[in-house]
This record gives C-alpha cells, structure tokens and sequence, in this order.
C-alpha cells in the first residue's frame, strides 16, 4: 500500500496545527515531522512539546523522523511525546542495534534513514529488524531542496532486496517529492512518499494533496 506523508517541515510554523488539520482532512496517510539539533544537520526544527500538541488534534500516525547526533537520547523522549513510527540516521547511530530496539521495545515503528551518500550495504546486520527505511532524497537540514536523482537506484535496490527476502519493510522516500515525479518514484518501489514544499508551498495545498492522492490510488487499485 503507498501512502503519502506530508511534511510539516514546509509548512507555515505558525499555523502547523492548522496545517496538520487540513492535511488529514484532504485524505493524508501519516505526518511526517522532523526533528533537527543543529548539530547533525545545520538547523533547528521542533521539540517534543510540539510532537504532543500535534498528537492531540490528529488521528493520523506521526512519523517522526530524529536528524539528530544522540539518537538514543531522543529516542523514549519523542515516544512518549506521541511518535508512532521514529527513524534515526545511520550516519548518526554508533549503537545501531540497540537503538532500533529500543525504538521497538517502546511499541514504535522503527526505522533507519540513509543520506543521499550512504550505502545501502551498511543494513546488512540490522536489515531484518526494521520496519522500514527512510531513503533521504536530498542532503539533510532543509525544506525545498531538489531531489538527488541517484536516489532512485537506491529505492530500486532496496526494493528489490525487501521481496528477494520476502520481508515486510517499507520503504520511503523524503525529499524533493511532488507531483512531477511521485508516480515514477512508486514505480522504483518507494511506498511512503514524504511531500513538504509540493504540498505547502502550493497555493492551494488541498489541492495538491488530491493531486499526489490521485497517482497513489491508481497504484494501489492495481
């Protein structure tokens, strides 16, 4: 099933409520919410409190995904404020097995993302205990970015390595998404795509959703 995770990354941070809201209501899968320290990636984003003022007012699952330098640390922190599913950076990770079980030990979806030039063979010893990966598409830190094409071969091999051993991991994709690639991105096997300027920066975000719902359900139909 692909499903479509808006970013409020992109959104308007003094209306992010408001842009949750009108996200679930034009048929949203998930929110997708990033956190940065300003240390991994040179920005600053959210903190747990506003993670749990958005799980107040959304049924949607929160994807919360840690650009952080201590993962471990954050990790109960973001969990307790309402994340669902919490990927951290193997980049950023020097305890990559402990930390995903923690993640899964604290009933969350656990998840490991990849920069743009991270191989993909540094899953091999934490592959099967994943729930899914997070296939950065742009260099980490900020919204609006362009989409690095190389990502697509990375999609394709995680794709095809998930059904050569019949495992249940998700793959997602988060960066310079939108409407003019989402239906070719699915095709490499991306089945979450992470959408923040495509949806927020449009003069009608609405609409935009609709838009990216529209080439999402003609794939799931199939």
């Amino acid at each position: 099933m692909i499903r479509l995770a808006p970013s409020i990354l992109s959104a308007d941070f003094a209306n992010i409520g408001e842009a949750v809201k009108l996200a679930e209501e034009a048929g949203a899968d998930m929110i997708h919410i990033d956190i940065m320290d300003g240390h991994f990636v040179p920005n600053l984003t959210l903190g747990p409190q506003a993670v749990s003022a958005l799980k107040k007012i959304t049924t949607l699952p929160l994807d919360v995904h840690l650009m952080v330098s201590d993962p471990g640390f954050f990790i109960p922190i973001f969990q307790d404020a309402g994340a669902d599913w919490i990927s951290i950076h193997v980049e950023a990770s020097a305890h990559l097995h402990r930390e995903i079980m923690l993640i899964k030990e604290l009933k969350a979806k656990a998840g490991v993302a990849l920069n743009p030039a991270t191989p993909i063979h540094l899953l091999n010893d934490i592959f099967k205990e994943l729930d899914y990966i997070l296939v950065m598409s742009v260099n980490p830190g900020f919204g609006g970015q362009k989409f690095v094409e190389a990502s697509r071969h990375k999609i394709r091999q995680l794709s095809q390595w998930i059904k050569g051993q019949k495992l249940d991991i998700v793959v997602e994709v988060d960066g310079g998404v939108g409407p003019a690639n989402a239906e070719s991105l699915i095709e490499e096997g991306a089945e979450i795509l992470v959408v923040g300027a495509a949806i927020f920066k449009d003069k009608n975000p609405r609409q935009a959703i609709a838009g990216l719902k529209d080439i999402i359900d003609r794939h799931n139909r199939k």
